[in-house]
């Protein structure tokens, strides 16, 4: 029996495993809105929905050991949905102080460098889109995690990684 199905039949009988659960999986349910590049709002609505969701299906979940897996696909609806929804918004901040802002040739290398940097990530295959998305948003993993998570090897996720941000690093150069 895996630590998973313990400490989801540890919850389910009334023990303290959400919060170990919660704890063990905070950051890889969080790398996934922010993925999205959603705003810490919208990513904290998607991170809390996912944890809603679990809490509604728990009893219906039968295989414990893929739980990375469920609460990353979970999180990825939520989050297509509210990038869905937010499309179809116009979002002005108009009570960010003058002062705080960044110089506009800040702003724009900054907007520069973030276009080429997605740009070339979008041109990379889906698998090491995901891999290098939770590399970023969720270095503390290990690669079991990362492996859970992704349906991979554990084996595979450091030479995966590897060429992935040596492709990324390609493609940028590229990009110059």
């Amino acid at each position: 029996m895996d630590s998973n199905t313990e400490v989801l039949g540890g919850w389910r009988s009334g023990l303290c495993g959400w919060d170990v659960l919660v704890e063990r999986y905070s950051r890889l349910v969080w790398s996934v809105p922010r993925s999205f590049r959603l705003s810490h709002a919208d990513a904290a609505d998607v991170y809390q929905c996912t944890w809603l969701c679990l809490a509604e299906q728990l009893t219906r979940i039968r295989r414990p050991e893929h739980l990375a897996t469920w609460l990353v696909r979970t999180a990825t609806r939520q989050s297509i949905a509210v990038v869905r929804a937010r499309g179809r918004e116009v979002s002005l901040d108009l009570w960010e102080p003058e002062s705080t802002l960044p110089a506009p040739d800040e702003v724009a290398i900054t907007n520069d460098r973030q276009r080429r940097l997605w740009s070339a990530l979008m041109t990379l295959n889906e698998r090491c889109q995901r891999l290098l998305r939770i590399a970023a948003h969720s270095p503390e993993l290990s690669y079991a995690q990362v492996a859970e998570a992704l349906g991979m090897n554990v084996g595979s996720v450091g030479s995966t990684r590897s060429r992935c941000l040596a492709e990324l690093r390609r493609k940028l150069e590229a990009l110059q």
